[in-house]
């Protein structure tokens, strides 16, 4: 089960190409200090655990605590001046207002799992503000509010804490920042029952570039829609959501079947495409296709992992009938409360004898090394472009893929709907590939491989544009450097994430950070002329 949720795990950009920031500029800090104190009316003195200098003991622990890629936690990765332990609503309003006032980058982290640390590294000298302290989730009856700085384990726990009747469609990474999840569209294995984590948010708190803090009468329906996918660090600090929960069965079935190519794998995987965007939408099957090795030969294994909201018997009955290339049998299946499977799915094999409290371990200062890329599919892969695929897999090394089929609930939501724009593909696929050896040798070798696995895959994928999903950040894509050209640079990341609601994300983001102070290496910039 190990690689289920290593998925969606670990992220990275090239260390290589990020210096260090300059030493502590102690003048820096303390301006910063004394204006967080004013606008927070606190003595300075009472803000050591809040206001971080590189300096203090607590800054190193506090900031890698988050860092959930080992390249970012290198001697020579750029390190913030300064990190806001932020412990409050003023916290964050002052975080952005000082921040402001000395003309520096502010990066938002909420769970640190963006694949690239563009939340906390930065080429130029930056702030971080650590969101993890704000993570406060109420639960009343069918609605929650949730912050920002929550992991998606602790709103799964807190749900299951006041109801067995309900759940919510999201990630099934435990550790995972809501913050970040939510603002970037968020799925998860109900997707084809429920769609996408942002189609149950009602409301939301926001703190704008001017310091306010606004719910979703106060911003407006425009800025509303734009942090329900469009990303929410492009437009200001998202302190927390409302959202609404999604009834669950008192049974669910998950289940997990392997075959390797000598075992009819690509006849299992082609007809995957035709049944898993199309068939009983409580039913969500991932495909996995990892190169192994077995006997001493190379190989790549094909793994279909499945959640079912019902019985057992009922999914074995529909897939008898509809797919049986996959053979699966009643031994396969393994019946769960609902609770049980978001714990199966975060790799404990020992669903029933795991207490729900796993939830809450927010798993600190742990990390691996990869890269992801991400594809849409809109038509079928013919069989003999997946055994293609398949032996390029076994030629490049290690890259794995991870199959998530749309269809049901996802197709019937307007692609304008929210920022995201892929609802109608067949399926998304994930490029996956971790390492455990240090250096920029190994980097680069891993590197390389990804990149020429995804050069293979552009025949069988969308194209102009290229679809990719923003939770899935790839700064191969395109990176602004927030010049002259800013827009034009945007656009050629931006229409891969976002396709035609690019344009409306643009104008949100005018109207409301007219000067781009909240950016990064990918975010939606201002029209032309207007930064």
């Amino acid at each position: 089960m190990k690689l289920v949720c290593l998925i969606s795990f670990f992220f990275f950009i090239s260390t290589t190409s990020l210096a260090a920031v300059s030493p502590p500029n102690p003048t820096l800090y303390q301006n910063f200090l004394q204006c967080f104190s004013n606008q927070t009316k606190s003595p300075p003195n009472s803000l050591s655990d809040v206001v971080l200098p590189q300096t203090t003991p607590a800054f190193t622990p506090t900031l890698r605590a988050y860092i959930r890629n080992a390249r970012f936690n290198t001697s020579t990765t750029s390190k913030p001046a300064i990190v806001i332990a932020a412990r409050s609503e003023p916290h964050v309003q002052a975080a952005v207002l000082c921040t402001k006032s000395l003309n520096v980058q502010l990066k938002t982290r909420s769970g640190g799992h963006d694949y690239e640390g563009v939340s906390y590294t930065s080429n130029v000298p930056f702030f971080v503000l650590d969101m993890s302290n704000l993570r406060n989730i109420t639960v009343v009856g069918e609605s929650a509010w949730v912050g920002a700085g929550a992991t998606l384990g602790e709103v799964y726990y807190r749900i299951w804490e006041k109801t067995k009747l309900h759940g919510f469609p999201a990630g099934v990474c435990p550790t995972v920042g809501a913050g970040g999840h939510i603002s970037g569209g968020g799925y998860g294995n109900m997707i084809r029952k429920y769609g996408l984590s942002v189609d149950y948010v009602t409301d939301a708190k926001i703190v704008d570039v001017n310091g306010r803090v606004l719910d979703r009468k106060a911003m407006g329906e425009d800025l509303f829609w734009a942090i329900r996918g469009g990303g929410g660090a492009s437009f200001g600090v998202i302190l927390a959501y409302k959202i609404t929960l999604v009834p669950v069965p008192p049974t669910v079935t998950v289940f997990r079947v392997e075959k390797n190519l000598d075992e009819n794998a690509v006849d299992m995987v082609h007809k995957w495409q035709f049944v898993a965007p199309k068939t009983d939408p409580s039913l969500f099957m991932r495909l996995l296709l990892q190169p192994v090795t077995r006997n001493k030969a190379q190989t790549v294994r094909a793994s279909v992992v499945a959640l079912f909201l019902g019985k057992s018997s009922d999914v074995l009955s529909l897939l008898t009938r509809d797919f049986p290339e996959l053979g699966l049998k009643q031994e396969n299946c393994t019946e769960l409360t609902w609770i049980q499977s978001v714990l199966w799915w975060a790799n404990n094999d020992n669903a029933t004898q795991v207490k729900p409290e796993i939830l809450l371990d927010r798993n600190p200062d742990s990390a691996s090394y990869g890269k992801r890329k991400s594809d849409y599919v809109e038509k079928e892969i013919t069989k003999e472009g997946l055994d293609y695929l398949m032996r390029k897999m076994i030629e490049v090394g290690k890259t794995g893929l991870v199959f998530n089929p749309y269809g049901g609930k996802m197709s019937e939501v307007a692609t304008t709907a929210t920022p995201f724009p892929h609802r109608t593909k067949l399926y998304k696929v994930q490029h996956s590939i971790n390492w455990k050896d240090p250096g920029t040798a190994a980097e680069s070798s891993f590197l390389q491989q990804t990149r020429s696995f995804y050069s293979y895959m552009a025949p069988y994928v969308t194209q102009n544009p290229r679809h990719t999903y923003l939770n899935y950040r790839d700064l191969d894509i395109g990176v602004n450097t927030h010049g002259p050209n800013s827009y034009r640079e945007a656009e050629v990341y931006g229409r891969k994430y976002f396709g035609e609601n690019f344009d409306r994300l643009v104008k949100v983001k005018t109207a409301v950070d007219p000067q781009n102070f909240f950016r990064d290496e990918q975010s939606v910039p201002t029209l032309p002329g207007k930064a």
